[in-house]
């Protein structure tokens, strides 16, 4: 069992290695981020299974701001994150890679200008997750 579970990291870290040689405008952080914040997505809303682009957009922020507070938009453009539009370019690479999965309604341009940086982080944003 314990090797059947190291093969099936093995496959996720292959899967990301081959994003990373493929796409190479967000640092590796920048996708161990977007997981961890769609399981804090998931937790906030109380859900499991699917999360739309606009409550993962949202949750990226709550959880950066929690993470990092002041620091956030500036930890996020290390990574390469500049807007939520390069949320929804990290998704789905790992989509294509099958690290994530979708539903037939789930399109990149979810995530399409969802709020403004400067305001969301330098400010705090209006928008959050209940």
């Amino acid at each position: 069992m314990a090797e059947n579970k190291n093969k099936q990291s093995m496959s996720k870290v292959f899967a990301l290695l081959k994003i990373l040689d493929k796409d190479k405008r967000y640092d590796p952080e920048a996708y161990s981020f977007i997981m961890a914040s769609l399981d804090y997505t998931m937790r906030k809303l109380k859900r499991k299974g699917h999360v739309s682009g606009e409550e993962l957009s949202i949750g990226v922020k709550d959880y950066c701001l929690e993470q990092f507070g002041p620091m956030a938009r500036v930890v996020l453009e290390k990574w390469g994150i500049k807007s939520t539009n390069d949320f929804g370019e990290i998704v789905f690479n790992l989509i294509n890679s099958g690290l994530l999965g979708k539903t037939d309604e789930d399109r990149k341009e979810d995530f399409h200008n969802r709020y403004d940086f400067k305001e969301a982080f330098d400010k705090g944003c209006k928008y959050s997750l209940h």
